[in-house]
């Protein structure tokens, strides 16, 4: 599972022919924006007088509800494709500006720390364990900027086979295009699991597929 602001989980598997999930956050991050936005405007009003309003605690009490029942849809759906592909083992990839903003812009970080992504990850590990799926979680350094298809580990290097291109895509070393949050989802697997997807790849290039993951499938946790 990759986590993530515009797409909140992208979760793939190395079991051929399963779509991969994308799960939309971009409902959460707007609503996000306007609770900011009608937020500064209300304590505009009341600067200097007191910290808070009652239009100010309506407006978060409605906001707070709001991301309380996308997370929860969010987290279900997650474990609903986990068991409908039979899927044991689950790993989760970890980010440290979960907890502390890093340098990515200060609108990326108001959207990153507005959405929590620890809390997520909390539900989904729940939700797994009544399932009985196991839940592992590595660190997610290189994962974005290494190739799936070209079977590249994710660590450091000199020079990096393939590279993120417009519309959150991920063009390969052999010139295929990925969806980039697939690509990162893929790469965590392969933090814990290295081996995961060399055979699924050696076998669809003898296709002639050269693809461990077909179209991903996007869902949106609030129309359920």
């Amino acid at each position: 599972i990759d986590l993530g602001i515009d797409r909140i989980v992208a979760l793939s598997t190395n079991k051929p022919g399963v779509k991969p999930l994308l799960i939309n956050g971009k409902p959460l991050k707007s609503v996000n924006q306007l609770y900011n936005k009608r937020k500064a405007k209300y304590q505009s009003v009341i600067k200097g007088q007191k910290k808070t309003s009652r239009k100010i605690e309506a407006l978060t009490y409605n906001r707070n509800r709001f991301v309380e029942n996308y997370l929860h849809n969010t987290s279900f759906l997650v474990v609903e494709y986990l068991t409908t592909n039979n899927i044991g083992t689950v790993v989760i990839g970890k980010n440290d500006n979960w907890k502390q903003g890093a340098n990515i812009g200060k609108k990326n970080n108001q959207n990153f720390t507005q959405i929590p992504h620890s809390k997520l990850v909390q539900q989904i590990t729940y939700k797994c364990e009544l399932a009985g799926i196991k839940v592992m979680e590595t660190e997610e350094s290189y994962t974005s900027k290494t190739s799936a298809l070209d079977l590249e580990l994710p660590r450091h290097h000199e020079n990096y086979v393939g590279k993120r291109v417009k519309r959150g895509l991920f063009r390969s070393g052999i010139g295929k295009v990925i969806n980039a949050d697939i690509n990162g989802s893929v790469q965590i697997i392969r933090k814990k699991f290295p081996e995961a997807f060399t055979a699924v790849c050696v076998a669809f290039r003898r296709m002639g597929i050269v693809s461990c993951a077909v179209q991903p499938v996007l869902v949106n946790p609030i129309s359920r």
